[in-house]
């Protein structure tokens, strides 16, 4: 009984000192966090805002924890697109900064659209006359076109240029699953439907190749041309270069040659260059402005007349945000959440038009016709615009098409209109080769009938009710295109059947209305609302730290995140679709609007 008390005793003291430390972190992170969202940043004369071009560039940047911050465990490499434009634009009309720093390396943009639009900010910041310099010991592919817009570009003298075209190869899994004895089965519509591929086929097929070449060949042709513009020589210039393969024979006398760059410097060089453009003695020191700090700035625009909500959507389409350890906590567009998000926005009278920012590559069939029914909801009430970012295919133009108009970066992706089902069948691994046998009693003739796919022998006769059921969702597709964009069903099935367009091509059989920025988006808006002067509000309302103690379906732990990243490095490229595939049998979406992989690019 002695012991039973002491234990006792030992459990509430441990208990009370472990509240008491977290307590104590909550109130030190608390008072961090007030000071830092009150404090705004004041900006010195003669000052440089310095924009790394390093780690990932995504729609908007994911809200960290304040615990990671104080331990050093955030990931400071992630940047929101959206806070890199809102940051340079602040940079350009700040009288104090007069110019922006590019340090190069390994930057990844989640669609070529992304880097575009960067580059677009930068050169829009230099139409103010200040000035841009960019500098790396490497420029990555994707951050070597970013940099171009940049008035000198500059490389250690032992550095690399990354040029040599876009593309790759993807991985095709059929055959390590017929030696497991795993078959995956497709019910598709749509011949350039191509993400169920890589597990039914061995190689790819002459429709993927297809499309891969023309939507690649158009953002090489554009990426050339804005390249040779800044860079002042020719675009096929440009592309024998990296026929050459520059990358790997180049020394740095020919990158100057071919005036990819203007000189070779050191790191004490760049700097004393800036100070040069800053007029700044050598023992001055340069006064620099991180992402960070211009986040903080306080910027001199008023929020007059009437409200423009411009509402992100971006990630995969999914019907509930589960989460666990092997999955992580990437972005998703939840169907049920977002739909309420867009509802909200229909009955706010304050709201007078949405521009719905897309940024998808689809997912979930049932999700996205939710969220396409929230914007008809809205678009009854006010104006719907949508803009296009990275990728809006598949899914992602699903939930776009009913707008009242849609306005597309020229290098985003687009189209996709098709469905598909994929459906593992485990018979060879589970019966064959370890011997487990099913038996059972049911009511009905189909009581079973995803068992009987799962782990059946006999799938011709369910297969043919799968495919009739994604027969049904295509022709549901062709209907909601036809509706929103006032075409004939026949005639959107003809630009349909799972191809992917480029923007500029989507613009050419009415998938889109206009090419453009967010920006242009939301002045149609206003224009459609007949509406003076606006000012935008941006939804939903970006996750802050507060929601690390909430018990959210879509927080996890911190061993999720780092199983996560080790999965990550183990599996490599592998490790998205993976991930992705196991989401749909985990969820049981087995029909989906999605897109054919990735578009990652660096």
């Amino acid at each position: 009984m002695k012991e039973f008390f002491k234990m006792t005793l030992a459990t509430i003291c441990g208990i009370a000192i472990f509240l008491v430390v977290a307590c104590l972190f909550f109130a030190i992170s608390l008072v961090g966090m007030i000071a830092s969202d009150s404090a705004s940043t004041k900006v010195k004369d003669n000052s440089v805002f310095v924009i790394k071009l390093n780690g990932t560039i995504s729609e908007r940047a994911e809200a960290d924890s304040p615990f990671n911050t104080l331990l050093g465990m955030g990931d400071m490499s992630a940047m929101g697109l959206d806070d890199l434009i809102a940051s340079i634009r602040k940079a350009k009309d700040n009288e104090n900064i007069k110019g922006i720093y590019l340090e190069g390396g390994v930057l990844e943009f989640d669609a070529p659209a992304t880097a575009q639009q960067l580059r677009d900010a930068l050169k829009d910041f230099k139409q103010s006359g200040k000035w841009i310099v960019a500098y790396a010991d490497q420029y990555m592919q994707a951050s070597y076109y970013v940099a171009s817009v940049a008035d000198n570009i500059y490389l250690n003298a032992e550095g690399m240029i990354d040029f040599k075209g876009l593309g790759g190869k993807r991985e095709y899994m059929k055959g390590l699953y017929d030696k497991i004895g795993v078959k995956y089965m497709a019910a598709k519509v749509g011949k350039y439907k191509s993400y169920v591929e890589s597990n039914t086929l061995t190689g790819m097929s002459e429709y993927d190749r297809e499309q891969r070449t023309a939507y690649l060949n158009g953002i090489w042709q554009y990426w050339l041309h804005e390249i040779a513009e800044s860079r002042k020589v020719k675009a096929e210039q440009l592309d024998q270069l990296a026929n050459d393969s520059i990358m790997m024979l180049a020394d740095n006398k020919d990158y100057v040659a071919s005036k990819l760059i203007d000189k070779v410097l050191f790191p004490e060089e760049i700097k004393a260059e800036i100070k040069k453009r800053l007029k700044l003695d050598e023992d001055d020191d340069i006064n620099q402005l991180s992402l960070g700090d211009m986040l903080n700035v306080k910027s001199d625009k008023k929020n007059d007349g009437e409200e423009i909500a411009v509402y992100y959507a971006y990630g995969n389409i999914v019907d509930s945000n589960t989460l666990d350890l092997l999955s992580g906590s990437g972005h998703n567009i939840v169907g049920k959440t977002t739909a309420e998000d867009l509802r909200k926005l229909a009955d706010d009278d304050d709201v007078k038009a949405v521009v719905f920012r897309v940024n998808s590559g689809g997912g979930s069939a049932v999700a996205s016709e939710q969220i396409r029914h929230a914007i008809k909801l809205i678009k009854a009430k006010k104006p719907v615009v949508v803009s296009m970012g990275g990728m809006a295919a598949s899914g992602g133009y699903w939930i776009s098409s009913p707008a009242n108009y849609i306005i597309a970066e020229p290098t985003t992706i687009t189209g996709s209109i098709g469905i598909f089902g994929l459906i593992p069948n485990f018979s060879g691994l589970v019966t064959d080769k370890l011997g487990v046998t099913f038996d059972g009693v049911t009511t009905n003739k189909y009581t079973d009938f995803e068992t009987d796919l799962v782990v059946g022998k006999n799938t011709d006769e369910p297969m043919k009710f799968m495919q009739a059921y994604v027969d049904r969702g295509y022709q549901s597709f062709l209907n909601i295109v036809s509706e929103g964009r006032g075409m004939k069903p026949a005639e959107v099935d003809s630009i349909a059947q799972g191809r992917v367009w480029l923007a500029t091509d989507a613009l050419k059989i009415k998938l889109v209305d206009k090419l453009g920025s967010l920006d242009d988006a939301v002045k149609k808006a206003a224009e459609l609302a007949k509406l003076n002067e606006y000012h935008t509000s941006t939804y939903p309302a970006q996750g802050n730290w507060m929601d690390q103690f909430l018990p959210k379906e879509n927080k996890g732990t911190y061993l999720d995140g780092k199983l996560q990243e080790e999965l990550k490095v183990l599996l490599g490229e592998l490790y998205e679709p993976l991930m992705e595939l196991r989401q749909t049998v985990k969820d049981g979406s087995y029909v989906q609007a999605r897109m054919l992989d990735n578009v990652r690019v660096k």
